[in-house]
């Protein structure tokens, strides 16, 4: 049976976790807090699910998801992932993770900057540019009329096509947006990131727009009632990421 293992256990990985046993996957979750901290987690994914160190999680996994804040990244298990797919979900916020100056310049994307410590590993860039409650939203079966398309890109052709194997299984279409130095035509603020997703873009724009003055002012942001989604075939998301400009962080409105 297939074991899909998780690093980062917050909204991402946990609704991810659910898509996958449902697909009829294994899985096995890993946080930064210890395995005793996802009991509640596990117990609500079900008997297929289980809780793990970082390092049991890399060495169950067929394939390994990481979604964990990126000021974390150096944390990530190395040894343990080397010869694994590894599915990157990671997303840069200066404010949060601190200023990494190639990422500021635009000499690395995060993805890049990731695959460098885990050297034996191969990196997909995927799941990166939604938000959990759309993944759950627009999850559809194989061959669905208003099936969703979500940009992966990586250097190994067999590496990606691994990943577009699973986020098939998970319920999405995949477009390739090329390899890793490619991968910023899907991170923050791009035209391919969260608000194509969403049925209402502009109160998404509006809502960044509110919580980036919170954070300056360090006000309590606005409630941002969560979007329903709408789907997004793959030629829109390939029309998007052909025409992207690159968002540095003085370039977004969140850095």
């Amino acid at each position: 049976m297939a074991t899909l293992g998780f690093i980062g256990a917050g909204a991402i990985g946990t609704t991810l976790a659910r898509l996958a046993i449902a697909a009829d996957f294994d899985v096995v979750l890993a946080n930064s807090r210890g395995p005793q901290t996802l009991a509640a987690t596990v117990e609500r994914l079900g008997a297929r699910a289980r809780a793990a160190t970082p390092e049991e999680a890399a060495r169950a996994g067929d394939q390994v998801v990481v979604s964990i804040p990126l000021a974390a990244y150096r944390q990530l298990p190395a040894a343990a992932l080397e010869g694994k797919v590894v599915l990157d979900a990671s997303n840069y916020y200066a404010s949060r993770d601190g200023h990494l100056p190639a990422l500021d310049a635009g000499e690395l994307t995060t993805s890049e900057l990731v695959q460098q410590h885990l050297g034996g590993a191969t990196l997909v860039k995927a799941f990166n540019n939604l938000s959990a409650h759309h993944i759950t939203a627009l999850a559809r079966p194989a061959g669905a009329a208003d099936r969703t398309a979500l940009p992966i890109a990586g250097d190994d052709p067999q590496a990606k096509a691994a990943a577009d194997e699973l986020i098939s299984r998970l319920g999405f279409d995949t477009v390739d947006a090329g390899p890793l130095a490619e991968s910023w035509r899907f991170e923050p603020e791009t035209d391919a990131y969260t608000a194509p997703y969403c049925a209402d873009p502009d109160a998404l724009w509006a809502a960044w727009t509110q919580l980036a003055e919170a954070l300056r002012t360090g006000t309590p942001p606005q409630a941002y009632a969560p979007d329903p989604g709408a789907p997004l075939p793959a030629d829109r998301l390939r029309t998007l990421l052909a025409g992207a400009s690159r968002k540095l962080t003085a370039d977004r409105v969140i850095a």
